[in-house]
């Protein structure tokens, strides 16, 4: 999701396509260490927790939403699924934080961190233009891009049903040119529900859709945390942008909103041994 940086766009595409790979990806057997299957009334505060951290100074690549908390019209459970909803409106009169922004929406974040293992996200995504969805992992804390960013899933509304899944870090990031990612072709992914995975494990990251992998990393380059700083517990976020530097690349189609991203499911198996030799 290109987190941290205050950038305009010099390229055409902040994607990339230069790790492309065709591999089986498939989830461990037994029950996930940390799952959330949305089946309850509320969103599970216990689990996440709403980031509306930068409303006020506006969101990294000029993003335009205001991301709200506990806000049924931007989150909610709805049918055994999470909703995350953008929406065209303007909020200075209700909501003290708000920047001045003319769209609304929600930034859901894992409250535990997660590392090593195997990740699944099930979930149906939005294809108006400016709508910019995305399934990623952030470091609590740390420096962009030197701490490390993985995207597990992000689609452009003005390229739909194209997904991307990409790595950041110091030495290769999209600033740079050097970002390391794939892309893939999932015609029916605005309007039916698609597995989005991840396998992390110290020695090579794989992203993948429906149980096919379609990007892997491997941790084979010099320069150490500049390279490869993916050794410590991540906290994953769910989250529905608006515009910015990519996602409103062509625009934004206000006829378009509200615009929904759709979650049936998160799980997180983790790697036992894996998980002993990542740092806490």
């Amino acid at each position: 999701m290109l987190a941290m940086l205050l950038l305009v766009a010099q390229t055409t595409s902040l994607g990339a396509n230069n790790h492309s790979v065709d591999l089986p990806l498939r989830a461990p057997a037994g029950a996930p260490a940390f799952a959330d299957e949305f089946s309850g009334r509320r969103i599970n505060a216990s689990r996440w927790r709403y980031d509306t951290s930068r409303n006020a100074a506006g969101w990294h690549n000029n993003e335009r939403q205001y991301y709200s908390a506990a806000r049924a019209e931007n989150a909610r459970i709805e049918r055994g699924a999470l909703v995350i909803e953008a929406r065209r409106e303007l909020l200075k009169a209700r909501f003290a934080d708000w920047g001045g922004q003319a769209y609304s929406s929600a930034r859901l974040v894992t409250r535990q961190p997660l590392g090593y293992g195997f990740y699944e996200v099930r979930a149906k995504v939005p294809c108006g233009r400016g709508a910019w969805p995305a399934i990623w992992l952030l470091p609590a804390d740390g420096k962009w891009p030197d701490a490390g960013e993985i995207d597990i899933m992000e689609m452009v509304g003005w390229d739909p049903n194209v997904i991307h899944g990409t790595l950041h870090s110091g030495a290769f990031n999209h600033a740079k040119g050097t970002q390391r990612g794939a892309q893939k072709r999932v015609p029916t992914s605005c309007s039916a529900f698609h597995r989005y995975q991840l396998d992390w494990q110290p020695d090579a990251i794989t992203v993948g859709v429906d149980g096919r992998a379609f990007f892997r990393v491997l941790n084979d380059q010099p320069g150490g945390a500049a390279a490869w700083p993916f050794t410590r517990p991540y906290q994953l976020i769910l989250n529905l942008a608006v515009g910015g530097d990519w996602g409103g690349q062509k625009g934004i189609d206000d006829k378009a909103f509200p615009q929904r991203m759709t979650v049936d499911y998160v799980r997180h198996w983790p790697s036992a041994d894996a998980r002993k030799r990542q740092s806490r």
